[in-house]
């Protein structure tokens, strides 16, 4: 049924750190530098968009696992991005390698895992 995913994929999603992104309003710390919760979801949305255009039509995906490293912190004005590759599909189960960047090199990495689901399921 998902015979367009294939491995190779790729995806990516960026945003400019404000303060509302830093650890401080996250609670996530103490310290005025994007948030570990804020590069997860910025990398999970690399991920979702990448193969949204590929699943038929009432069909999403959900997160359902990350193991991840967040290895530097960028401050607020910078700009981030994540990018994902699709390296499994399993039925409904997509595994994907993904890694974030800011304007001086790479401020994590990791592996995600998204699941197939029907869009009626989880909405309203």
């Amino acid at each position: 049924m998902f015979t367009e995913l294939k491995a190779g994929i790729k995806g990516k999603a960026e945003l400019t750190v404000t303060e509302k992104d830093t650890a401080r309003i996250y609670g996530s710390g103490m310290v005025d530098v994007f948030a570990t919760p804020a590069m997860i979801a910025l990398m999970e949305r690399a991920a979702h968009i990448s193969v949204g255009k590929f699943l038929p039509e009432g069909y999403l995906t959900v997160g359902t696992e990350v193991n991840i490293k967040h290895i530097k912190a960028t401050r607020p004005g910078k700009k981030v991005w994540a990018e994902s590759e699709l390296i499994l599909v399993d039925g409904k189960k997509l595994t994907f390698n993904i890694e974030a960047s800011d304007e001086d090199g790479k401020i994590g990495f990791g592996k995600h895992t998204r699941y197939i689901v029907v869009d009626k399921d989880f909405s309203g």
